[in-house]
């Protein structure tokens, strides 16, 4: 039957577009997943892989009973995303953390794409708007746009191109670091889950570098004065993302900011001085599942190279480390999606295109999988002639979706990460007593309330006739 059908032209293979392929492959709709890299490659990038995973490695909170990103994880899993089973063999421990190994979480996932039989590979740019006869397109191209067709984009929607800028982390070899200096321990010494491969972090999961009051202010001090990346003019005006600041962007904003921030000393104990608490404390996480690259937590950069092997050589643990990647900042795009989307996530001027990812304005590596996922499983209901069915407001799933959507505010659209701020209030259950809970115990009742009928209702709206035979 997948001979007669159409395929769907997906371009980009980065988080959402390949999850959107494998969507729509495993619905059985043949797909031509489009990929400009190596042929036309991109400032952060540096292999060819699909999703690769150019910033950090780390997935965030993978518990899905109190944690928003880690429903959604749970919701993607129970929609057999190829992302969530290809972290699941890439694991690496980190705490509470879903984090991978970056390269065999990226090989994962291209080998499966590249063997599925309803899936042609194409390499090359799409240099311009999708031709007439792509009927049915996902635009999936990330933050990383390629010009003439960020360019094209805006012509259509006859909107103003929106930036900002990420930045990268450094990723320092486990073998440079001085641990008569540093000591493994994970915050709160919370648990991994462990990985695919037996590793478990045992609350051990991070590797942790004390720095006294004097030592952290002048720390501050080179971060401040430290040479930096110079913008290009037309650069100059576009804005961060809160969720992605370089530190030292964050240092500007108070010589105490980064103590309350990736700095923070708190559920965390010396075992060389446990009776002397450090004033500040870096951290760095298991980057790959060797365990021989680590990296540093929160000190996404625009420093210039040199300068921090010099800057970040300051930090007691560090004076030898040796960097497998420095830090680094590229400029990413998005479009105004609450004003041009509709409900699937189709341009409303032009339907047969359809956007996914990063593009559309969410922000994190399993947010835009998820509009992947989404996008996908749109594409391939209008394809096999079914009218796509939109998860409720109530789930991980649906809320981000109506976020970017509608939801948000046009005027101020600014990049979103899944947040309970997002859904419906839940109804919260009363206690053994017959009360509402009080005190420390209302947050994690509430929580609860929105992760167990989030997961119910993506339940139903995964298998809509098992539930109506029920």
């Amino acid at each position: 039957m997948s001979k007669d059908i159409k395929p769907v032209h997906v371009i980009g293979a980065g988080m959402a577009g390949s999850e959107a392929a494998w969507q729509l492959a495993q619905a059985g709709v043949p797909v031509v997943l489009h990929e400009m890299r190596p042929v036309v490659k991109t400032d952060a990038h540096h292999t060819d892989g699909f999703a690769e995973l150019v910033c950090s490695n780390s997935f965030r909170s993978d518990d899905h009973e109190l944690n928003a990103v880690g429903l959604l994880h749970e919701e993607m899993r129970r929609a057999s995303s190829l992302l969530m089973e290809a972290a699941a063999v890439a694991r690496v421990p980190a705490g509470g953390a879903l984090a991978v190994d970056r390269d065999n979480f990226s090989n994962y996932v291209t080998e499966k794409l590249t063997a599925h039989p309803l899936v042609t590979v194409e390499r090359g740019e799409i240099d311009g708007l999708p031709p007439a006869d792509w009927d049915n397109a996902i635009i999936a191209t990330g933050p990383l746009t390629s010009d003439a067709l960020g360019k094209a984009i805006g012509e259509l929607t006859g909107a103003d191109e929106l930036a900002f800028f990420d930045a990268i982390a450094p990723i320092v070899y486990r073998d440079s670091i001085d641990m008569s200096v540093c000591w493994f321990q994970s915050r709160y010494d919370k648990e991994s889950a462990g990985s695919a491969a037996g590793a478990g972090g045992a609350g051990k999961d991070y590797i942790n570098c004390p720095m006294t009051r004097e030592q952290y202010e002048a720390f501050i001090d080179a971060l401040l004065t430290g040479d930096k990346t110079e913008f290009k003019e037309w650069e100059k005006d576009t804005p961060y993302f809160d969720g992605c600041l370089p530190i030292e962007v964050m240092a500007e904003r108070g010589p105490e900011t980064l103590r309350f921030g990736p700095m923070k000393p708190v559920g965390l104990t010396n075992p060389r001085a446990p009776d002397v608490k450090p004033y500040a404390i870096v951290q760095l996480r298991q980057d790959n599942a060797l365990g021989t690259l680590y990296n540093m937590v929160g000190f996404q950069t625009k420093l210039k190279h040199g300068e921090q092997t010099r800057v970040f050589r300051t930090i007691p643990g560090l004076e030898k480390a040796e960097f497998a990647r420095l830090g680094g900042l590229h400029r990413n795009t998005f479009i105004n999606s609450p004003k041009l989307l509709d409900p699937v996530m189709r341009l409303a001027k032009e339907p047969r295109l359809r956007f996914a990812g990063q593009i559309t304005g969410v922000e994190g590596y399993v947010e835009s999988g998820a509009m992947g996922l989404l996008a996908g499983r749109f594409a391939a209901a209008e394809r096999l002639g079914r009218a796509p069915q939109v998860p409720p407001r109530t789930t991980a799933l649906g809320a981000l979706l109506a976020h970017i959507t509608g939801d948000a505010d046009a005027t101020t659209f600014q990049p979103m990460n899944v947040n309970f701020g997002l859904f419906p209030p839940p109804e919260v259950p009363l206690d053994g007593n017959g009360k509402r809970p009080r005190g420390k115990a209302k947050a994690p009742a509430r929580k609860r309330a929105y992760t167990s009928r989030a997961l119910a209702d993506i339940d139903g709206w995964l298998h809509p006739r098992a539930e109506a035979a029920e």
